[in-house]
């Protein structure tokens, strides 16, 4: 299992917004808080100060003192190795456009359901680690790292897509322990219906949330702290017949 951690800066005006966002990262696997910033003028501090430490931003398109996109090409222009995910109510074809061209990693519209964020850093942990300590890679490897699922298109994992530490007998517990109750299960509550780890429920998890055969989504505990939960999707079954 991957160690890596990824930081993460928060551009978001609204605080509670912003607070939302902070809830969900911090109960992903592989990410946390690099940062919070309510304006331009603190996102561009933050940057200049923890640049090391952050390697996604999420940016709103609407700021109190600048336009998201001017933001996104300065940081594009001077910090090239951070991606950026607008995550706006901005709908328009113009700004999706220029965010585009500006080489967004994904672009969220508000209100942002958990399930599509938890797909989007899952998305954006895989690709990292299949780049990472890469010197070079073949055209099958680049097509599996950046394929985009068409429309109507079902994932199915083979002996060539699935990953390291990804096997098939246990991503078959997994699916089977969430498809045997009707309401979404915690990561540990998965880990004992199938006798494993919470670490390990955790990982098979968020594979089947990056290939969209499980959905995620944020629940409250006893306690009242955030958990996140998982559901399975009609689309796993696929995913058993071919296991």
């Amino acid at each position: 299992m991957s160690t890596a951690q990824y930081g993460i800066l928060v551009v978001e005006d609204d605080f509670r917004i912003a607070d939302i966002h902070k809830a969900f990262i911090e109960q992903s696997e592989g990410f946390y808080i690099a940062g919070v910033a309510r304006n331009g003028s603190e996102a561009r501090a933050l940057m200049a100060e923890r640049a090391a430490s952050i390697d996604l931003v999420l940016l709103d398109a609407y700021l109190p003192d600048v336009e998201g996109l001017e933001l996104l090409w300065a940081i594009r222009r001077d910090h090239t190795h951070v991606d950026i995910v607008m995550v706006t109510a901005a709908r328009e074809v113009d700004t999706i456009s220029e965010a585009l061209r500006g080489g967004v990693f994904d672009y969220l519209i508000k209100p942002i359901e958990a399930a599509r964020m938890g797909q989007m850093l899952a998305r954006f942990r895989r690709e990292r680690e299949a780049l990472a300590g890469r010197n070079e890679m073949n055209q099958d490897e680049l097509d599996h790292v950046f394929t985009r699922l068409q429309p109507g298109e079902t994932p199915r994992p083979t002996a060539r897509t699935l990953p390291k530490g990804i096997d098939r007998l246990t991503l078959r517990r997994v699916i089977e322990a969430l498809a045997d109750e009707a309401a979404p299960l915690t990561a540990m509550q998965v880990a004992r219906s199938m006798g494993a780890s919470r670490s390990t429920a955790r990982r098979y998890l968020e594979f089947l949330v990056a290939e969209q055969g499980v959905s995620a989504e944020l629940g409250y505990g006893d306690v009242g702290r955030p958990e996140r939960r998982y559901r399975v999707l009609d689309t796993a079954h696929a995913w058993l017949e071919s296991l």
